[in-house]
């Protein structure tokens, strides 16, 4: 089986070839710059080194959040297009599972986390249960500093993985103390290798119905509705929810 995978969701952008159980090649980057002009060229790129057509793949996978509104929607439109073009399954893989598949060796908890601003974060909790990789608590986005108290509250060693880490990582350590263990550079980086073998295991799903995971609406369609909703309960007497909103 010939895997493509594809990850813009947040700044690193990762293109992989996997045939089977072999990484046939990868490139990532870890720069602020526009994916929607860099992830086709890598695309191709990568598939002519390897010698691999299109016609070739078997499925596409994809990370579909959350993280940047933007970048999860390049990469997620991008996957669906191929797999549509192509005729062939996609499927989705959490943005914060893919991070957290990087602390495969380590004993503990794992928390995968990306920068949501105003002292926000994505992150979940992971677990390694021999080869598999487990889900403890759900993808959320949460104030650090609350994560940081509910993860005390555990007292068990928790691995914090992400380029962000050292946005939060004074938080973590007076909260956690020694229970807090910070993965090392080479490591924080989500791997696209591992996006498509999370992927393999995943149920296939219809590119037509296929939806990304932004956990929260963009801040400009959250105030634009918002916006609609002060008019609604000031005019017909009509309001809408954004919590309504799928």
């Amino acid at each position: 089986m010939k895997i493509l995978a594809i990850d813009t969701s947040n700044v690193v952008m990762g293109i992989a070839l996997v045939e089977d159980d072999v990484v046939k090649g990868e490139i990532t980057t870890n720069i602020k710059k526009d994916h929607s002009t860099r992830v086709m060229p890598a695309v191709q790129s990568l598939m002519k080194h390897c010698g691999v057509t299109p016609q070739e793949l078997d499925l596409i996978a994809v990370a579909r959040g959350p993280g940047s509104y933007t970048g999860v929607r390049i990469g997620v439109t991008i996957a669906k297009t191929l797999a549509w073009s192509l005729n062939i399954p996609i499927v989705g893989v959490s943005s914060l599972e893919v991070l957290a598949a990087n602390g495969r060796y380590f004993s503990g908890a794992i928390s995968p986390f990306f920068d949501a601003r105003r002292g926000q974060i994505y992150t979940g909790l992971y677990r390694y249960n021999g080869t598999e990789l487990e889900c403890i608590k759900h993808d959320r986005i949460v104030l650090a500093e609350e994560w940081a108290s509910e993860l005390k509250a555990r007292k068990e060693a928790v691995l914090f993985i992400g380029t962000d880490v050292a946005l939060y990582k004074n938080i973590f350590q007076r909260h956690l103390g020694e229970y807090s263990h910070f993965a090392p550079a080479a490591l924080q980086l989500p791997r696209p290798s591992e996006l498509a073998f999370l992927g393999k295991k995943k149920e296939r799903e219809d590119a037509h119905a296929f939806v990304p995971n932004y956990i929260r609406l963009a801040e400009a369609e959250a105030k634009w509705l918002a916006k609609q909703e002060g008019e609604n309960k000031h005019g017909d007497g009509y309001s809408i929810s954004i919590h309504d909103v799928k």
